[in-house]
């Protein structure tokens, strides 16, 4: 036995055959709604159809699953960064960083607290506690809580985002470059060992990063035609070494050899490589694991001092070698090719105005001055 319905006013109520009340009506939606539960009493049935209609004619009304479903819990912030981080496509040593960015600058704050109880007052105030000693570690932290609190937004978890501090998220350099001059790289080429001196000579005259360096292999060197084919890079990641594709979509590229390297690298080719095509140029002791950068710089660090150069980094040598381009004549566009930049802005932090450079600007505009005077 189905049970008896009686049509109302408004609704329906029904009568099971457990005895118990059904009710249910045809709501603005035009679908027909029940109630969320039956009735031991006909009139408790009835009074939940008059609430019903009331709420339709204030224009409260909204259908009762949607009323009745649980009220989600607010997401925290240490949840949604984590689903963040693994849902994006990252190089590893990024995901490296932003990972250690999570857990030692935002976590310690943010972690426990909803994404909308994040506020500019708190996002302000944690960035104030950072200090001031660690510049570009605080303008990484803080660029990473604006980009994870921007998708946020996009996310439907918050209106707006909450980090807009001008400028917060650049650092100005701490460390003043100053290219090495040829004189300067002569000297550190001779004071370091003769296994490495080609690699600060292609650091520095073909603008090669250290992790491209330390994963070029003989197959990547086309002594026929002087071409650097730069194809993969290495980072060390958790004590590990990585190999995967260059920083950047324009660090895969080809660097033609200024000729004058081509003897030493045709002389290293010959001397010291093993493992066949697949042999690294600059390897670990062993010959055939990957350099690390300690390694390195226990012989770069005497070699630097002998140059009187004792503040050059490694990769400064890269900054050497842009300006050697630029002197040349290069384009900003070639130069972006050589040293493997997507974006000009990247490419112009590599420029640097040499002294000798300043003092024939100077001489060509007294000659300029000059001719116009005769």
């Amino acid at each position: 036995m189905a049970g008896t319905s009686q049509h109302r006013r408004f609704g329906w109520i029904r009568k099971l055959p457990s005895r118990r009340y059904q009710a249910s009506y045809i709501g603005p939606d035009s679908a027909r709604h029940n109630a969320p539960g039956t009735f031991a009493a006909k009139i408790d049935a009835e009074g939940w159809l008059s609430a019903e209609s009331r709420l339709i004619d204030s224009g409260a009304w909204s259908p009762p699953d949607e009323r009745n479903r649980p009220a989600s819990r607010p997401t925290l912030f240490g949840e949604y960064a984590t689903a963040w981080l693994a849902d994006r496509t990252l190089k590893p040593r990024t995901r490296a960083h932003y990972g250690c960015l999570l857990d030692k600058q935002l976590m310690p704050t943010f972690e426990n607290i909803t994404v909308k109880a994040i506020t500019p007052h708190k996002v302000r105030a944690w960035h104030t506690g950072l200090g001031t000693g660690t510049p570009t570690l605080r303008a990484h932290a803080y660029a990473l809580l604006r980009t994870i609190l921007g998708d946020a937004v996009h996310d439907g978890e918050i209106a707006a985002n909450p980090a807009h501090i001008r400028g917060a998220g650049a650092a100005k350099r701490v460390h003043r470059i100053k290219p090495a001059t040829l004189p300067e790289l002569e000297e550190l080429t001779k004071a370091m060992p003769e296994k490495y001196r080609l690699m600060v000579l292609l650091a520095a005259w073909c603008g090669l990063r250290f992790g491209e360096l330390t994963e070029l292999r003989r197959k990547d060197i086309d002594t026929t035609n002087g071409m650097i084919h730069v194809r993969r890079a290495v980072v060390r990641v958790d004590g590990g070494f990585v190999v995967g594709t260059p920083k950047s979509e324009a660090g895969t590229r080809d660097v033609n050899l200024p000729p004058h390297l081509l003897p030493m690298l045709r002389e290293h080719l010959g001397s010291s490589i093993t493992g066949g095509r697949n042999g690294l140029l600059f390897p670990a002791a062993d010959g055939a694991t990957h350099l690390q950068p300690s390694t390195l710089y226990k012989v770069f660090y005497p070699a630097r001092e002998a140059a009187g150069r004792p503040d050059l980094r490694f990769h400064d040598l890269r900054h050497t070698g842009a300006v050697l381009a630029a002197q040349t004549g290069a384009t900003l566009a070639e130069l972006m090719a050589r040293l493997g930049h997507s974006t000009a802005g990247a490419a112009m932090r590599y420029q640097h105005a040499s002294a000798d450079r300043d003092l024939v600007i100077a001489q060509r505009l007294s000659d300029l001055a000059q001719a116009t005077q005769r």
